[in-house]
């Protein structure tokens, strides 16, 4: 087999290998612990803004603090996987996030706990792009997108976990001892990262680094593939300043677009997902209720992002996502507008759940195929991260209009509408033919 022929077959159709299997079961795993690092705020933000004093418009800063360092983590770090690895950069990030998350359950001021959730978010944004770039990469491509989406289903299905850990861990041990536990289980996902954690055999072959066809050799035998003689001729696109590459190839008017739909599905995303136990306590629930809400929101996210993958492999992706965005417009004002017992209120939670966070996390699939090998990180990063100025605003928004006392119901009728604006530009995207 010659090196060019390898270049856009490095991995080829076909059933899954175990190599596979690994690195995209890492992902998910990574995907998991960072819902967990980013949302156990949530879960814990009642006790904390009770012990604290804490209005709820600062409570809403401390929120967009974690989605702010993700911005830039997006932006201005993950790009660098591009550059100099997947697997390198996975694992310094998910140190940093490890070692914040530690120290976030050791600080005593509002301050320092927002600079602590700021740097949470650094390691969190840059592992989402880079672990987004690294399934598609080593999925069959058959599977890309289902790969995406399963990836992405960690994070739900890692919330679901911290929010019983919290309700077992919170009342006698307080919120410090979540956050600690959190810390603690990054640590050891950071040692299983630093054993098992591959390289993408894409990474290799294009970017060459040091021993690259050494080590792409060993991959591809892993994957029953012929070893490659000589590495290919390095693609000239390879050298360019990959920043300048994500409007080419017709990628322009559909890239602004699609970056504008991610920044409103993550408006109302990490509205919903931080808001919905701090609310659902103000409608009258217990504590321990208001976490199961929103782990039932968690668990319904779960079997969206679950079937979001399903469908993408069998429909139209921007279709899908549309859909979805749409059903969740509805679900938002019936959780938020109709006075409901228990199990219907956890039921409709479910419902937003399913929808909210699955029809978004078809945007990481819709990125990871919009933007070809050699920029994907970056353009995952960029759709992502400028994408995240909804996730800011988000909460912050939510803050200021559950400060000024509005109706629960309102304030979901507000945010439902760039729910359904999200979805109406999903089906605006269209994605190039032309794929280096």
């Amino acid at each position: 087999m010659s090196a060019d022929s390898a270049l856009p077959r490095s991995v080829e159709a076909g059933a899954w290998k175990p190599l596979q299997v690994i690195a995209v079961g890492l992902c998910f795993l990574l995907n998991m612990l960072d819902g967990a690092d980013l949302l156990v705020m949530s879960f814990v933000a009642p006790v904390l803004s009770d012990e604290w004093a804490i209005a709820p418009q600062d409570l809403g800063v401390i929120f967009s603090a974690s989605l702010a360092g993700m911005a830039c983590g997006c932006l201005f770090i993950a790009p660098l996987a591009d550059r100099f690895g997947r697997r390198p950069l996975i694992i310094c990030a998910l140190a940093v996030v490890a070692v914040a998350m530690v120290i976030s359950s050791q600080v005593h001021s509002v301050e320092a706990m927002i600079l602590a959730r700021f740097v949470v978010g650094l390691g969190v944004g840059t592992i989402g792009v880079t672990m987004t770039a690294m399934a598609s990469e080593f999925a069959p491509p058959r599977y890309q997108d289902f790969a995406v989406g399963f990836v992405q289903a960690g994070w739900p299905f890692g919330s679901i976990i911290t929010a019983f850990l919290t309700v077992s861990l919170l009342p006698d041990h307080g919120w410090r001892t979540v956050l600690l536990a959190i810390g603690a289980l990054s640590l050891g996902l950071l040692v299983i990262a630093l054993a098992l954690m591959p390289e993408s055999i894409d990474f290799l072959l294009r970017r060459q680094p040091t021993k690259a066809l050494d080590r792409a050799n060993r991959l591809r035998a892993r994957l029953g593939h012929e070893p490659l003689g000589a590495l290919p001729s390095k693609p000239e696109a390879a050298s360019r300043t990959s920043l300048l590459r994500l409007f080419d190839d017709g990628r322009l008017r559909s890239g602004v677009i699609l970056w504008i739909a991610v920044a409103l599905g993550y408006f109302v995303l990490y509205f919903v997902i931080n808001w919905i136990p701090e609310l659902t306590t103000r409608a009258g629930l217990p504590l321990d209720q208001a976490i199961y809400a929103g782990a039932t929101y968690n668990l319904g996210a779960f079997l969206g992002t679950s079937l979001m993958g399903w469908l993408a492999v069998r429909f139209a992706l921007p279709r899908v996502i549309a859909l979805f965005f749409f059903a969740a417009a509805v679900a938002m004002l019936i959780f938020g507008n109709l006075s409901m017992p228990l199990v219907l209120t956890l039921l409709a939670a479910l419902a937003v759940g399913v929808t909210v966070q699955g029809g978004f996390n078809g945007f990481w699939a819709l990125s990871a195929r919009f933007y070809p090998t050699e920029i994907r990180s970056t353009g995952i990063g960029w759709s992502m991260g400028v994408g995240r100025i909804g996730a800011v605003l988000g909460p912050l928004v939510g803050g200021y209009l559950v400060g000024t006392d509005l109706p629960v119901g309102t304030v979901f009728i507000i945010f439902a509408v760039p729910a359904v604006i999200a979805g109406l530009l999903a089906l605006l995207v269209i994605i190039p033919e032309k794929r280096a």
